[in-house]
């Protein structure tokens, strides 16, 4: 059985820096495409950073320059570090993955139980 289980987030002043971490069980992070997603209440799920199978990585635009996902197929964790963050960047941040490509993300099966984070201004 396939489980994500996040950690991190929190809350932090603006221009501050925070760290997610999503540590996998049950599959290998190396044949799977893997993301971080945000959600607002009542708002659809969207892609804030992605790594393909291929290993190559997308940005939304508002976090370019500011956010960088990575994972560690040894220790089978995905992470995002989120630096300059902004109070526009509170949401619950959510890791997913499946054997698709990270564009087709709502078909993903595999989800982490979401962790908030909280900019201040």
């Amino acid at each position: 059985q396939v489980q994500l289980v996040e950690s991190g987030g929190g809350s932090v002043q603006a221009g501050g820096s925070l760290r997610l971490s999503c540590a996998a069980s049950g599959y290998t992070y190396s044949s799977y495409s893997m993301g971080w997603f945000r959600q607002a209440p009542g708002k659809e799920r969207e892609v804030v950073a992605a790594i393909a199978s291929d290993g190559s990585t997308y940005y939304a635009d508002s976090v370019k320059c500011r956010f960088t996902i990575s994972k560690d197929n040894a220790k089978n964790t995905l992470y995002l570090k989120m630096n300059s963050l902004k109070p526009e960047d509170t949401d619950m941040y959510y890791c997913g993955g499946d054997r698709v490509e990270w564009v087709l993300y709502p078909m993903y099966n595999n989800w982490g139980q979401g962790k908030k984070v909280t900019v201040d201004s």
